[in-house]
């Protein structure tokens, strides 16, 4: 088949077969009845790949950046309904693109997440070389969300087709995780008992490689630090002065320091927002958007105190004052052993996409065009790993707190291409980024249906919960008094504007001096 892109889709469901369409599909514990009910689950995500692809291709050209995701929302919310689903809550607190619907009723309550926000800047043609998009959108998924809001819808329509056609208990509910970029929803969701019920929840996502989600992803916290000084003539009498940029260099300072003595799984990252508007005039004002990441939530309580400990010392040391608010974070995510382990010898026994030579051509040429080994598509599902904590982070951890919780990965993207790069862009706009989205649909749809229909599954997945989380309490990373993300454009809030939000964020930390203005407002 050769390689389609946005302009030209063939939409032919015997083009992504994988190794199980051919062979029959049996784990090795599995009874007759079983193996012939999981055929049957393929069969129903087979039969889903026009509507997964052309979904996965029409969120990449949308392209909406988290927050803003209005018209992707709004096609997955459509599709939902026209499929037999009720949207149960349209818009979540605080976040208004997010979602959930639901169908059936009573348990087991079985929970798939969408995601489906894009990445600024990272626009390009889904063609093998740095191209921008000719109708001029300049964001892009290039983390894949597109790819990850068609899979797990396959997979929620698919399990959808099996209880009806044979009566199976139990309510599926989809959840529209959106803005997982920045402010993710899950977050505000787990704040607010959206899973409270919910017996397992399952995702995924993109990759180099396809396999089984059994990693463990970092904690993290988003801050933003102000500093407040005193303008002045920087030629005439800048003694009258208070530079809020000097007091923005000597914190940032103190953050490339403080690297040193971080534990290998820390992650330290910031962008100053605002650094003054001319160099002939002392700024008053300075902000900077910092992200710390660690491997738990207490690793990232520490080094928040710490943070916020250089932020005070910035102050006094140029005369100025400091507002410092972590406004927004996220848990690590928890893995659990039964649900990975079923869900890896699914993936063993269903093997790996296959990707035509055109296809592996196209991965070919992007890494020989960024300067990397054209090693192309990789086609096999490694051994299932021992939950090695990585450097990035997902809002799905909060979910993980608080049901059990797994995923897959699947290939996507050619060897050694990172994800959050325009190459991962056009990937995800091809064929090959198609299946991955089926790829991914069939593996959720085949555990998605063991959660559903079998008890046992359930009763191992809840004991190696309940023994992983003995003493935890949930408590959200994200302040009370922070009802709605900062960064949620000024006609989609609901609850004041970003002056209030300030004020609010000032009474809160009344320790620290006012500062005017409405530069809280960080996108």
């Amino acid at each position: 088949m050769a390689l389609t892109t946005r302009r030209s889709l063939l939409l032919q469901s015997s083009s992504f077969a994988v190794v199980a369409a051919a062979t029959p599909l049996v784990r090795p514990t599995a009874a007759a009845a079983h193996a012939e009910m999981s055929q049957a689950v393929l069969g129903e995500v087979d039969k889903l790949v026009p509507t997964i692809t052309s979904l996965a291709r029409n969120l990449w050209d949308l392209a909406e950046i988290s927050l803003r995701e209005i018209e992707s929302s709004a096609l997955l919310k459509e599709l939902l309904v026209d499929s037999g689903f009720t949207i149960t809550s349209d818009g979540v607190i605080g976040v208004p693109t997010a979602f959930v619907a639901e169908y059936g009723a009573g348990s087991p309550v079985l929970g798939v997440m969408l995601e489906y926000d894009a990445l600024p800047g990272l626009g390009n043609e889904a063609v093998p070389e740095q191209m921008p998009r000719e109708d001029g959108v300049t964001s892009g998924h290039g983390c894949g969300h597109n790819l990850i809001g068609a899979g797990s819808m396959g997979a929620a329509l698919a399990l959808k087709s099996m209880m009806e056609k044979n009566g199976t208990p139990g309510t599926l509910r989809v959840y529209g995780g959106a803005s997982e970029e920045t402010e993710g929803a899950k977050v505000y969701m787990a704040r607010e008992g959206y899973f409270e019920d919910v017996d397992a929840m399952l995702h995924w996502h993109p990759s180099t490689v396809s396999g089984t989600f059994n990693v463990r992803t970092s904690a993290q916290q988003q801050i933003f630090i102000e500093f407040q000084g005193k303008t002045a003539h920087a030629g005439n009498d800048p003694w009258n002065g208070r530079s809020s940029l000097d007091a923005v260099e000597s914190f940032l300072h103190g953050v490339n320091n403080m690297r040193e003595h971080v534990k290998p799984t820390a992650r330290i990252h910031y962008v100053i927002r605002d650094g003054g508007k001319a160099p002939n005039i002392v700024p008053d004002y300075a902000a900077v958007q910092l992200t710390f990441r660690d491997a738990s939530r207490a690793d990232v309580a520490a080094g928040v105190e710490w943070l916020e400990q250089m932020a005070q010392g910035a102050a006094l040391m140029t005369q100025t004052t400091t507002l410092f608010v972590p406004y927004y974070g996220m848990h690590d995510l928890l893995p659990n052993t039964p649900l990975a382990q079923r869900m890896q010898d699914y993936l063993e026994a269903m093997g790996a996409a296959k990707f035509t030579e055109e296809e592996q051509e196209f991965a070919r040429t992007l890494q020989s065009n960024v300067g990397i080994e054209p090693t192309g598509m990789l086609e096999v599902i490694p051994p299932l790993v021992n939950e090695p904590t990585t450097g990035g982070s997902t809002d799905v951890g909060d979910i993980s707190w608080l049901v059990p919780t797994t995923g897959l990965i699947a290939a996507t993207i050619p060897q050694n291409i990172g994800l959050h790069t325009w190459m991962a862009t056009a990937s995800h706009g091809t064929s090959i980024g198609d299946k991955g989205a089926v790829f991914a649909a069939r593996g959720l749809a085949l555990l998605g249906w063991d959660i559903l229909t079998d008890d046992e599954l359930r009763s191992e997945m809840r004991k190696d919960f309940d023994r992983r989380t003995e003493g935890f309490e949930y408590q959200s990373p994200i302040p009370d008094f922070v009802m709605e993300p900062v960064s949620l454009p000024q006609e989609m809030r609901s609850f004041g504007s970003v002056v209030e939000l300030r004020e609010a964020l000032l009474k809160h930390q009344n320790d620290h001096v006012h500062a005017t203005g409405d530069h809280f407002h960080t996108h």
